[in-house]
């Protein structure tokens, strides 16, 4: 069976890593690099998959694609993907926060291992060879190519995010979900936040507001604004919503976890309890002495001031201000290197237990040119490795 594999990133060569002969497997790659995505990913570490081997609780992190990975994280969870590498000679490690990398800190070692598998396979790899159209031809496909034509039994599609592949594959009679960006954080140019960049918070409620939107983790103030797990997962949740709004909205962050009337109580208790000590000695909430004084800034009041000499309605300014204090988003940035698209070809129109297109038989689809994405973390990655599990098993018995 002669298969055509489009994309030379992660799931495409996985896919190839598990077509050993009888199989002949090609694939093409428009640039002249294979696997550049995976080589740069987790600051050139490769977040390779993530700790969670519950697929009831791993389909919660895809905000698209929950539903359908389901079963497919059934049949090949993030346990299976650790000891595929490991078995390979690559051996890997969980961080505290579960994300799973190479031990060596190397993601060469990843590309490597790939690369090594498909050259055992004798599988033949186009670099810097673009496909420009698939031409069913009865039980095979033409491969249209910048260099030649091509004739396939099998053809699948994993080439990433690619406008030019999404409508080669429209011309195939399926329909794209428009792309949009996925995974960002939130640019911000508010006073309030200016030279706190490195300010971390923990448990922080964040709300968008005139929408539904909102969310509960880690923030980050950045150089641009706001990072961290809480605005990484409310851009995958909202991503068409927000892209919707032109990346322009207000959030509003409760950055202690308290509600306002609480945080009140507390400020006055602080006010009793510290009477004769200056505003700026501590900063209470276990918040960092910085993010203090600026609020104290914001709502006016002198840092040498007395705790007893600081009016109430200033402590309740302060409180609404650490609870329910409103921010204009301005545009937004991508996080690290991590360029997610929510959108790609509708999922309707898949198998999930085989990954096969259901309008064209014999084509095959794996990875983000499928509308499926997910959170940081190594999530996205590990549906390629699962969808392209799925494929192979599923030619093996049509061998």
């Amino acid at each position: 069976m002669k298969v055509a594999i489009i994309g030379g990133g992660a799931a495409g060569f996985f896919l190839g890593a598990q077509l050993a002969p009888p199989f002949f497997v090609e694939i093409f790659e428009k640039a002249m690099t294979p696997l550049q995505k995976v080589k740069i990913s987790g600051g050139g570490r490769c977040n390779v998959t993530h700790a969670c081997f519950d697929p009831n609780i791993l389909v919660d992190f895809y905000p698209r694609g929950n539903k359908e990975l389901k079963s497919v994280f059934g049949r090949f969870q993030p346990g299976d993907t650790m000891g595929w590498f490991e078995e390979r000679g690559v051996p890997l490690k969980i961080q505290d926060d579960m994300r799973v990398f190479p031990v060596s800190d190397n993601s060469q070692d990843i590309v490597g291992c790939l690369i090594k598998e498909n050259q055992n396979n004798k599988n033949k790899i186009h670099l810097g060879e673009a496909v420009k159209e698939v031409i069913p031809n009865g039980d095979t496909f033409i491969l249209k190519t910048s260099k030649g034509e091509y004739e396939f039994d099998k053809v699948v599609f994993a080439p990433g995010s690619s406008k030019q592949v999404w409508q080669m594959i429209e011309k195939l009679g399926h329909s794209i979900v428009p792309p949009v960006p996925s995974l960002f954080t939130f640019n911000c140019k508010d006073s309030r936040i200016n030279g706190l960049q490195g300010t971390s918070f923990q448990n922080v409620d964040i709300k968008i507001l005139d929408s539904n939107l909102e969310n509960h983790g880690d923030l980050l103030i950045t150089h641009w604004g706001f990072s961290g797990p809480a605005v990484l997962v409310l851009s995958a949740i909202g991503a068409r919503e927000l892209y919707e709004k032109k990346y322009k909205f207000s959030v509003q962050i409760n950055f202690i976890g308290y509600h306002v009337e609480d945080a009140l109580e507390t400020l006055f208790q602080h006010k009793q309890e510290n009477a004769r000590q200056k505003m700026s000695k501590f900063a209470p909430f276990g918040l960092t002495k910085r993010f203090w004084m600026s609020m104290l800034e914001n709502v006016k009041v002198d840092k040498n001031l007395n705790w007893s000499d600081i009016p109430d309605k200033k402590l309740r300014k302060l409180s609404f201000e650490l609870t329910q204090g409103i921010y204009e988003i301005n545009g937004k940035s991508t996080y690290k290197d991590e360029f997610v698209t929510a959108g790609g070809v509708e999922l309707k129109e898949i198998n999930f237990k085989t990954m096969e297109s259901k309008i064209v038989p014999g084509i095959y689809f794996a990875g983000e040119v499928l509308n499926i994405d997910a959170v940081t973390g190594g999530f996205n990655f590990q549906a390629c490795w699962s969808e392209s599990f799925i494929i192979a098993e599923t030619l093996k018995t049509l061998q």
